[in-house]
């Protein structure tokens, strides 16, 4: 957030298959809108650093409206929980074209932990829920490896 250098940009171009690689960063894997959504993030140790990154996403709403639209992310390590966020979006016009920002404060983490999780590719998880009247509509799970292993 201090630098407004972008870590990574997910193409639109391909819903199909995320693949995409900014230097320090890359991001793979399927997306099927049947099961929910999967994707696997490469970043660098320095990643693990950063204390703020802000994510902005793009998204339409179709013929109805989108009402108490709200996001719930949680941040694992192995079986431990680091952070959970929680965002409300409020209401989306039917037929609008969509921009938010989300701000994620990171949590401090401690040396051993750190080489811990540059140690355990994979190991850190999460799971973002998306929901409209309290519904669950969506729900998107990631693994990430900070061990700065890309594929190129």
């Amino acid at each position: 957030m201090d630098t407004g250098a972008v870590l990574f940009k997910i193409p639109k171009e391909s819903p199909t298959k995320l693949e995409t690689a900014v230097e320090d960063f890359e991001v793979e894997g399927d997306i099927d809108s049947r099961s929910g959504r999967f994707v696997r993030y490469h970043f660098t140790p320095q990643f693990l650093q950063l204390k703020t990154v802000g994510a902005t996403i793009e998204f339409t709403v179709g013929k109805r409206p989108l009402t108490n639209f709200r996001m719930i992310e949680r941040y694992y390590f192995k079986d431990t929980l680091l952070k959970s966020f929680d965002f409300e979006l409020g209401f989306c016009i039917p037929d609008s074209r969509n921009t938010c920002e989300h701000i994620y404060h990171f949590p401090d983490l401690s040396p051993s932990l750190i080489a811990d999780m540059i140690d355990s590719p994979f190991e850190t998880r999460s799971d973002s829920f998306y929901f409209v009247d309290e519904q669950l509509i969506m729900h998107f799970k990631a693994e990430y490896a900070y061990n700065g292993v890309l594929n190129q």
